[in-house]
């Protein structure tokens, strides 16, 4: 169970149950890229929440995205790097969210009141995290071997999903799908047998090895097929809407794929996706952009058209089989952490 803290008002025109979002605003969840967040202010939504990030100086500022004058969204505004400026009334906000100037009485004292609420920022993978319910403790999944010297990091452009992050989620860690999703990237047709596994369930999700033929080289490459290989895929989940993959090549290689489903609304996710390697480091880095989009691209037009839209929790509302056991494995992580809906009628 997620500790509890204090009790956070739901945004308007919350599409969460209440329990689930309460839940879910006490984790941890990726909202932004690092290098998207210049001088000027950055509007992202978490948890159906409109946030700014601004730079202020060497921090970043996370904050509600309403100017507490007359309520016009701030990533409407001006930044000069160490403040940002509402585009209304040029109401001044600085680090910490503090108004520091108001230019209709720039000599008066400035109430409390127009001090913007903010959440706690940290930068980890390229990606700028956030917490809407923070206890103060920082609780974001490691990615193996990130900071390797010999692994070379990529944190490829996010990809909005018109679909609930469980879904999306799920779809990552199911490995019966590839023959027939993935053939224009890395999979063979012919190849759809899902060789037995079991998921080992850990403190904050589990943990699944997956040992089978079927090649992860790029359809054409010179290796793709790679005859008498056995790819070892070593899937770990961390409840709600983390997964990573590390894939074992060929020749001591590791590829580690990061599956940050940030949950913009119940029907929106935002997927982020972190990778590093420690091969093929000379292939220019837009490529590996392309490849990995087109990946995630096969997989966002099923997830966009799964119904229910979200997650069905009771495993006797959809029929399973034996190469679903990531799948099941998933759900009972999410139920012991105390979410009892992701599940629409």
């Amino acid at each position: 169970m997620i500790s509890q803290t204090a009790t956070v008002p739901l945004p308007r025109n919350c599409t969460f149950e209440a329990a689930d979002w309460d839940l879910l605003c006490r984790c941890w969840h990726p909202v932004a890229l690092v290098r998207e967040l210049e001088e000027k202010p950055l509007g992202v939504s978490l948890l159906d929440v409109p946030l700014v990030l601004y730079r202020t100086g060497g921090r970043i500022v996370i904050a509600d995205d309403l100017c507490p004058h007359r309520g016009v969204p701030l990533s409407m505004g001006t930044g000069n790097g160490e403040t940002i400026a509402c585009a209304y009334h040029g109401f001044r906000f600085g680090d910490g969210g503090k108004c520091v100037r108001v230019p209709a009485h720039p000599d008066s004292a400035i109430p409390s009141k127009l001090n913007l609420r903010t959440y706690p920022a940290v930068e980890r993978y390229g990606l700028i995290w956030t917490c809407l319910n923070s206890d103060g403790v920082v609780t974001i999944p490691p990615m193996p071997h990130w900071d390797e010297a010999d692994f070379q990091q990529i944190t490829c452009p996010w990809i909005d999903i018109a679909g609930f992050a469980g879904r999306q989620v799920e779809g990552f860690i199911d490995v019966a799908h590839f023959a027939f999703v993935h053939t224009e990237t890395f999979a063979d047709p012919d190849n759809p047998v899902v060789p037995s596994y079991m998921p080992r369930m850990t403190k904050d999700g589990f943990e699944a090895e997956y040992r089978s033929t079927v090649s992860n080289f790029p359809v054409g490459h010179e290796d793709w097929e790679k005859p008498g290989f056995e790819w070892l895929r070593h899937f770990r989940i961390h409840v709600p809407f983390v997964a990573t993959l590390e894939i074992h090549f060929p020749n001591d290689g590791r590829l580690v794929i990061m599956n940050a489903a940030s949950p913009v609304s119940a029907r929106m996710t935002r997927m982020f996706s972190p990778i590093c390697r420690n091969f093929d480091k000379y292939i220019p880095i837009q490529a590996v952009y392309d490849f990995n989009r087109k990946v995630f691209e096969e997989d966002r037009a099923l997830v966009e058209a799964q119904k229910p839209e979200n997650l069905p929790l009771d495993p006797t509302l959809e029929a399973h089989v034996m190469a679903d056991r990531s799948s099941i494995a998933y759900r009972r992580a999410l139920r012991g952490m105390g979410f009892s809906q992701f599940f629409t009628a």
